[in-house]
């Protein structure tokens, strides 16, 4: 009888050669282009089956080390990983509205967000018993306007939650200023741009607080997760026990804790409010290989990016392409696409050519949230949302990702060139 030693790594060499094989041939018109590919291989699969078979499956030493790779890539001096980039946000924002905080965000306070955004950046604000402010976007970069800001501020204003969409960085600096000049809380929605920068520092680490996401879509996946990055010490170690029930046990100043409560079971000993949003081995598994290849799948996005915004320069007249502003770096989370409103054709109708060639396509997240029936289960306000509205009927998105080789992007270019030119026609 083979040893429990001998057989993993029997496993591990067969889940290798499993993964080294090759099955996939782009066939042109047959093969369907998706909105995302997997991300992860052979390394992922083999690290998680470590965690199995030691039967230590919840969060614990994995999921650390992938924290203190993920805030080395940040430069940031903390990073905690959660369940999910929705409980990430939720974490955030409960954060800064703790009652053990002298300066903390009230309930009835209003926190400034965008329009164009996803359902889990406005939920967690009424979580917190807060009001989202929601304001418009630019049109050509989908994030939310410096000046719709300035205009939403009133004494009730208490935090700017700004996102930076599909991976493209939002004027975080202004925000900033704009956030000191006001006294306000800035939290970062950063969930869909891993490793995007202004200025040569990544997004998520301008704010009190920043947010990310690992979902099975986006640049690197743990299948589920999320991360809350901050340079504060005191937000971090609230963010330890909000993680867990609020829990003392993961808490840097856990035996203070324990002195100070000397009655209570140290095991046992919850100091705060909290939940459980607790990630587990297998997903800090996955992120300690993942990071490694982010910036890899990165300058494959971009270089598709680049691609078809060259492609699609002379066709101007009729779609608007997203570019990367001066000092940004834009990591396209995917490709948007926005149909002039005075073209020839819908986006509708390109939409359609596209999905019947074999082009996966979606909205833009959610282009105008209050056009949501959900929205109205929420005490909010907001005032002029054309650009969102504009969003909403003319833009979509399509797919680009470390699966996307020159075969594949030369497809889309085509399919669409083609689209048009005999629309024109």
């Amino acid at each position: 009888m083979k040893s429990k030693e001998s057989l993993i790594r029997e496993i591990k060499r067969m889940i290798k050669d499993y993964f080294s094989q090759r099955d996939y041939e782009f066939v042109p018109g047959k093969t369907k282009i998706p909105l995302q590919a997997p991300t992860y291989g052979w390394e992922e699969v083999c690290e998680a089956l470590d965690s199995l078979f030691s039967t230590w499956v919840t969060m614990g030493k994995k999921v650390e080390e992938f924290e203190q790779l993920f805030a080395k890539h940040l430069n940031t001096k903390y990073a905690l990983m959660v369940n999910s980039g929705s409980s990430a946000n939720l974490i955030a924002l409960s954060i800064l509205a703790n009652p053990t905080l002298k300066n903390r965000i009230r309930p009835g306070s209003e926190i400034i967000t965008p329009a164009t955004t996803w359902a889990t950046t406005v939920y967690p604000i009424s979580n917190i018993n807060c009001i989202p402010v929601l304001v418009d976007v630019d049109p050509y970069t989908f994030n939310i306007e410096i000046e719709e800001i300035k205009k939403a501020i009133t004494s009730k204003t208490k935090a700017i939650m700004p996102v930076h969409l599909l991976g493209n960085p939002c004027s975080i600096e202004e925000v900033m200023e704009i956030a000191e000049e006001h006294d306000l809380f800035v939290i970062e929605d950063a969930c869909e741009a891993h490793g995007a920068e202004v200025n040569g520092k990544k997004v998520g680490t301008f704010g009190h607080l920043g947010t990310f996401s690992f979902f099975f879509s986006h640049h690197i996946s743990t299948i589920e997760g999320g991360m809350v990055v901050t340079n504060s010490e005191d937000y971090d170690e609230l963010a330890r026990a909000l993680r867990v029930f609020g829990w003392a046990r993961n808490m840097k100043r856990f035996e203070d804790y324990v002195q100070k409560y000397k009655d209570v079971d140290k095991r046992f000993l919850f100091v705060n409010v909290g939940f459980n949003f607790r990630p587990t081995e297998i997903q800090g598994a996955f992120g300690i290989h993942q990071i490694k290849k982010l910036d890899k799948f990165i300058e494959i996005r971009r270089k598709n990016a680049k691609y078809w915004n060259k492609k699609f320069e002379e066709y101007s007249d009729y779609i608007i392409t997203q570019k990367e502003r001066l000092g940004t770096r834009h990591v396209w989370f995917g490709y948007p696409i926005t149909v002039k409103s005075q073209s020839s054709f819908t986006r509708d109708e390109l939409v359609k050519y596209l999905e019947e060639n074999g082009i996966e396509t979606r909205p833009i997240q959610i282009p105008n949230i209050v056009r949501q029936p959900a929205i109205n289960l929420i005490k909010h306000r907001c005032g002029d949302l054309r650009n969102a509205d504009c969003i909403m009927k003319n833009s979509f998105w399509i797919g680009d990702h470390q699966g996307i080789g020159e075969a594949e992007r030369e497809y889309v270019a085509n399919t669409i060139i083609d689209f048009i030119e005999n629309r024109v026609k």
